[in-house]
């Protein structure tokens, strides 16, 4: 009988305690680990990161649940980039994720062939050698590429500037994806009756003195999605003030800094694009067999007051079929 009383009273012990532990909040493990680098902090890069980690909380993936995450940035610093790709391949998360051509290359050159790696806000993939086929990847590598729509972009300076003839062309030599869009650029402009004037700028620190040196020999300035130089993009709208030259973007965020007009992706939407990516890598994907992506909808963004600081009025009619306007 005494035995008996032990039995149950050691039963309901038991049963409480269970029943406490099943009542009590369970705190998870992160189940999966990211590691995502970019070349330098700027407000396009900043919009991919921001997207990613808000698109991967929307399939599933919440940072501080089921998903840590390191991020670090090279401060434009190309050795740094690789400091930085080594750290992270000796950690070996699930993926790393490469923000601009600069960071994914210094990945892709030292990960082993089994480490997940995905790139995104890259505007060349092939050029850049990050893959050799953008259908079929193959080995470790996809992501999404930001290729700017350069015929559009030298239209939209023909439409609100009709009578320019010479575009100044701001880019740093050492970017693959700079020397790219350049060499579109120069392929484009002659059937819009332009001719480019390119000025070079191999840091951040070079871009005032570059952009100074386009005063009397361009009619407009453009600054395509070079890292180096929307880094420094302020310092290229005070020389669009004083030299009464109007400044294009290649990405829209540089319109919310004083460019007059650009025609552009959402960089926040690439970032929530490349987020699906490293979903279905995180969900067993091989990367080499997902087709590296493009983001599909264009964006016009016009700030008519930085305009006019440039001696710039917007045409009505552009500002009408923007998508936001710049107040």
């Amino acid at each position: 009988m005494k035995k008996s009383l032990k039995a149950l009273k050691l039963a309901a012990i038991m049963g409480f305690v269970a029943a406490s532990f099943l009542s009590a909040p369970v705190t998870y493990a992160a189940e999966k680990t990211l590691a995502v680098t970019a070349i330098v902090e700027h407000p396009a890069l900043d919009a991919v990161y921001k997207g990613l980690l808000d698109g991967l909380a929307k399939l599933g993936y919440k940072v501080g649940e089921n998903l840590s995450v390191q991020y670090q940035t090279a401060q434009g610093d190309i050795p740094t980039t690789v400091q930085i790709a080594n750290k992270f391949i000796g950690a070996q998360p699930d993926v790393i994720v490469g923000i601009s051509t600069p960071s994914a290359q210094a990945i892709i050159a030292k990960a082993p062939k089994d480490q997940a790696v995905v790139f995104t806000a890259v505007t060349d993939p092939v050029g850049a050698k990050l893959v050799s086929n953008l259908l079929k990847p193959g080995a470790n590598v996809t992501g999404t590429s930001d290729m700017s729509p350069i015929k559009k972009h030298l239209e939209l300076i023909k439409s609100v500037v009709p009578n320019a003839k010479k575009v100044g062309v701001l880019y740093n030599p050492g970017e693959a994806n700079s020397v790219t869009l350049l060499e579109a650029l120069e392929r484009e402009a002659p059937a819009l009756g332009l001719t480019i004037v390119k000025a070079g700028a191999n840091n951040s620190g070079a871009v005032l003195s570059s952009a100074r040196s386009l005063v009397g020999k361009a009619d407009v300035i453009y600054v395509p999605t070079d890292n180096t130089i929307v880094s420094a993009f302020e310092a290229v709208v005070k020389v669009g003030i004083d030299g009464q030259i109007p400044v294009f973007a290649g990405d829209t965020d540089s319109v919310k800094r004083g460019a007059a007009a650009a025609l552009g992706f959402n960089y926040y939407d690439v970032g929530r694009q490349t987020a699906q990516l490293v979903a279905k890598i995180f969900e067993g994907a091989k990367p080499g067999d997902l087709a590296v992506e493009l983001p599909t909808i264009v964006e016009l963004f016009v700030n008519p007051a930085a305009a006019k600081k440039m001696g710039l009025t917007i045409p009505e009619s552009v500002i009408s079929s923007a998508k936001h306007v710049i107040k």
